[in-house]
């Protein structure tokens, strides 16, 4: 018996990312916490090979196991057209493929403020459009989505407390020291105000960015959850080394 137990032990993988389902204020939800000082977030897009999306977290990972490693969460991240190029700015492995849109637009991506989550060395952050474009920082990975959710600690002041507008929506959030970022999908039709609010009042994200209400997937083996469905564009995860 001692033996089978340990065997078990072997071969159960260590998850990196850390995801609990839990309710807030009458809706449920599911968190998943990232370390940025010890875990490898990024984002993806196209196979480097072939050019095209990958659009799917399977393809991800087969694309991770080929080198040794693979995806030990993800989510989808950030809005995208037809043929899945992101809508604003995007950034991989320091590659820029899409310039920031500051300007007001249709849709939730234009419902200003919004912002660009942004992946630097040890940290990730989100960011007010405008305030990115003041400050600049050097992200290694980026994607921009809108509305902000938080912003400065106060909810978006176009959300309504009353609004009759539900979808499961999906988004981010991070700690004001960068190490930390909360992604964050409901599990049923929620408001703007009260999926902002799960950030602001029970994460006390002081930035938080909206990523879908549409196309809200997650990738969370450690809740045996696998989320598919239609091909998406942008997509951030976690990649980790494969058991030796």
């Amino acid at each position: 018996m001692r033996w089978l137990i340990a065997l078990m032990i072997f071969i159960t993988p260590a998850w990196a990312v850390e995801c609990v389902d839990m309710a807030f204020d009458g809706n449920r939800f599911t968190i998943c916490e990232v370390d940025l000082t010890q875990e490898d977030l990024r984002l993806f897009l196209n196979d480097p090979e072939t050019g095209k999306p990958l659009g799917s977290f399977s393809n991800i990972d087969k694309q991770l196991e080929t080198r040794g490693q693979h995806l030990s969460f993800a989510m989808n991240a950030g809005m995208y057209h037809t043929d899945r190029r992101p809508v604003g700015h995007y950034v991989e492995n320091g590659q820029n493929t899409a310039p920031v849109i500051s300007s007001e637009g249709p849709g939730n991506f234009g419902l200003l403020p919004n912002g660009v989550f942004c992946i630097r060395e040890g940290r990730a952050d989100v960011f007010e459009t405008l305030r990115f474009l003041r400050e600049k920082p050097a992200c290694r990975d980026a994607t921009q989505s809108g509305p902000m959710l938080v912003i400065d600690g106060q909810l978006h002041p176009r959300f309504l407390p009353d609004s009759d507008s539900r979808y499961v929506r999906n988004g981010v959030g991070t700690a004001a020291d960068g190490k930390t970022a909360w992604f964050v999908i409901s599990d049923a039709p929620v408001t703007f105000h009260e999926f902002g609010r799960l950030f602001r009042d029970h994460l006390k994200s002081p930035q938080a960015l909206y990523f879908d209400g549409n196309i809200s997937r997650l990738y969370a083996p450690m809740l045996d959850r696998y989320d598919g469905g239609f091909p998406m564009g942008p997509m951030v995860g976690v990649v980790a080394r494969l058991p030796e």
